[in-house]
C-alpha cells in the first residue's frame, strides 16, 4: 500500500479529519478522537483495534503492541510498503468504526454516523 492509498482510505470515511502533529506525523481523526496514525519519516503506521484483532496480530501477525498506546489495543506496523492494500483498508474501516462508536450521538448524528 502506498501513504496516497493510506490517505484516500482514510480521508473518505465519514467524518474525518487529518492533522500533522509529533513532527511530522498524519493523525487520522473522528469527532477530535484519534483512529489512525502514519509516520512518513519511517513510513510506519498504527490503529485502534478491537480486543481479538490486537491479539492475532501481535501474537501471530505481523503487528507490535504500538508504544504508548498498546495499552488501548493499537497496533503498529514498521512499514506501510508491502502491506496488503485490502487488509489495510479493512484495519483502518475497523478502527474507525471503534472510535466512531465511542462518540456521543449528538456529536454522530453531526458527523453524518
Amino acid at each position: 500500500m502506498t501513504p496516497a492509498a493510506f490517505d484516500a482510505v482514510c480521508r473518505v470515511l465519514p467524518g474525518v479529519t487529518m492533522d500533522v502533529q509529533w513532527g511530522d506525523d498524519h493523525v487520522y481523526k473522528v469527532g477530535g478522537k484519534m483512529f489512525a496514525v502514519y509516520g512518513p519519516a519511517a513510513d510506519s503506521f498504527c490503529f485502534k483495534a478491537s480486543d481479538i484483532a490486537f491479539e492475532v496480530l501481535t501474537e501471530t501477525g505481523p503487528g507490535k503492541p504500538a508504544p504508548y498506546l498498546a495499552r488501548a489495543k493499537w497496533v503498529w506496523f514498521a512499514s506501510l510498503a508491502g502491506q496488503d492494500a485490502g487488509e489495510v483498508e479493512g484495519w483502518l474501516k475497523s478502527a474507525h468504526g471503534l472510535i466512531a462508536a465511542k462518540l456521543t450521538r449528538k456529536l454522530r448524528q453531526e458527523l453524518g454516523l
